[in-house]
């Protein structure tokens, strides 16, 4: 089952930055679906379209559709800040929040007009259970967040958006400020996650695409090459363009 059509999306900047053509993608429902390529090749742009932070930057040409659930989520008519409850985003460094751990994880149910202390209290444990925090920072959610480790604090922000229980999880090269030990288990808890949610991750290298990818797509030069399951398209591409990347001539 899909989760996400995307038909005939372009998307081209007035100054001349990374842009989408004519790209035609189907992103399955509660699975994690890998965007790789080189730098430049239009998967920042992809997620910023989803999540409809292109609203803010100068952008020439928008065109196509993006289907969520039937929705299209490019219509005027679409509450961007509802839609951001249902498509949460992660980038690449963590950024917490000048609070405390628990007001981090608060902060998206609290704009949206929590005021029930047992609710929210409920809400902070179960997304610091799903971000695989919880037993590390249970007894300190007065602490400011800064004092977390660079992993801690980017699960922290994964749990930030869960607060929120999105449909759809974005995440942009989430482990490439971070060591092995964290990317590993940022890895496991996105697997993990994929199994309730759908997953969309730009990974900052191939390997880590190819260990992660349910499915995935690469991109060149803002176009979609190919599109498969992951163990197929990492181990057999059809196109040669994906082989060659994959092999590490070019990128």
């Amino acid at each position: 089952m899909d989760k996400i059509i995307i038909e005939h999306l372009s998307v081209r900047y007035s100054d001349g930055a990374e842009s989408l053509k004519d790209i035609n993608l189907n992103i399955p429902a509660n699975a994690v679906t890998v965007l790789f390529g080189p730098a430049g090749g239009g998967k920042s742009t992809l997620l910023r379209t989803l999540n409809r932070l292109n609203d803010l930057a100068d952008v020439a040409e928008l065109s196509g559709r993006v289907l969520l659930n039937g929705m299209n989520l490019l219509d005027s008519s679409v509450n961007v800040i509802e839609l951001r409850r249902k498509i949460g985003i992660v980038f690449s460094r963590p950024v917490p929040l000048p609070m405390t751990i628990y007001e981090n994880v608060g902060y998206g149910p609290t704009i949206s007009g929590e005021r029930r202390n047992s609710r929210m209290d409920q809400t902070v444990e179960h997304a610091l259970k799903q971000a695989m925090l919880w037993d590390e920072v249970y007894d300190r959610l007065n602490d400011p967040a800064i004092r977390l480790s660079g992993g801690q604090q980017q699960r922290l922000c994964i749990a930030r958006a869960l607060a929120l229980e999105p449909e759809v999880l974005l995440l942009d090269e989430p482990t490439s400020a971070l060591d092995p030990v964290s990317t590993a288990k940022i890895e496991g808890l996105l697997a993990e996650l994929s199994q309730r949610i759908t997953i969309i991750l730009a990974p900052h290298n191939t390997q880590q695409a190819a260990r992660m990818a349910d499915y995935a797509a690469f991109f060149l030069q803002g176009e979609l090459i190919e599109f498969g399951e992951g163990k197929t398209l990492f181990y057999s591409p059809k196109d040669k363009r994906t082989q060659q990347y994959i092999e590490g001539r070019f990128g």
